[in-house]
C-alpha cells in the first residue's frame, strides 16, 4: 500500500486560512499541474470531517466516483454527498490502512491538514506531492504541525509552471 499527499499550500506554508477558506488557491486548481493524473493513480482517498464538511459546500463533488473514507469518531451524515462513493471510518492510520489493503485498495490519497498530520507522525505516508501557490497569506492552517522525531524526505522533482506555481514530490525515508 502506497500513501499519498496532493497539495497545494502558499508559500509560507498553509493550505487554508484560518476560517478554513481555500480562496488564495487558484480557482479550479489553476493550470494543468498533475492532479488529474495524480487522481487517476488512486484508489481511495482519505480525509478529515473538516474537509469533508469544506468539499461538501463546492459546486460539484471534487472525487468523482472515486471511494472516499471520511475519518471521523462522530456520527456523519453522508446523505449530502452528491454522486460520490462515502464511507465514514474510525481509528488509527496503522488500522485504517490496513483495513483499506485487506479491501484490495493500493493507493490512497491522504489530504486534509490534520489527517495528513497524523498519518505523517504514524508513518503511514510514503510519497509528499506540495504544490507552493506564490503567495503569502500569513496565518492559517499549517500543513505540518509538531512532530515527535525527524522526517526525512528524499527530493525526486521539482517543478514550475508558467502561473507561478512550484511542484515538489519527495518520497518519505523509513
Amino acid at each position: 500500500m502506497t500513501a499519498s499527499v496532493f497539495i497545494g499550500t502558499s508559500v509560507d506554508g498553509f493550505i487554508a486560512r484560518t476560517n478554513g477558506d481555500l480562496d488564495f488557491l487558484p480557482e479550479g486548481g489553476g493550470e494543468p499541474h498533475g492532479y488529474n493524473e495524480f487522481i487517476a493513480s488512486v484508489d481511495a482517498i482519505v480525509i478529515g470531517r473538516k474537509t469533508f464538511e469544506t468539499v461538501l459546500a463546492f459546486e460539484s463533488w471534487p472525487y468523482g466516483d472515486k471511494r472516499v473514507v471520511v475519518l471521523s469518531s462522530r456520527p456523519l451524515d453522508l446523505s449530502a454527498v452528491r454522486g460520490g462513493v462515502v464511507e465514514q471510518m474510525a481509528g488509527p492510520p496503522a488500522e485504517i490502512v490496513s483495513q483499506l489493503a485487506a479491501r484490495g485498495i493500493k493507493h490512497l490519497y491522504i489530504d486534509g491538514g490534520i489527517t495528513i498530520q497524523r498519518f505523517l507522525r504514524e508513518g503511514a505516508i510514503q510519497r509528499l506531492i506540495i504544490t507552493r501557490v506564490p503567495v503569502l497569506i500569513g496565518e492559517g492552517i499549517p500543513l505540518f504541525g509538531s512532530l515527535p522525531r525527524d522526517i526525512r524526505l528524499r527530493h525526486l522533482a521539482t517543478r514550475h509552471y508558467p502561473s507561478g506555481l512550484v511542484q515538489s514530490e519527495y518520497q518519505v525515508v523509513e
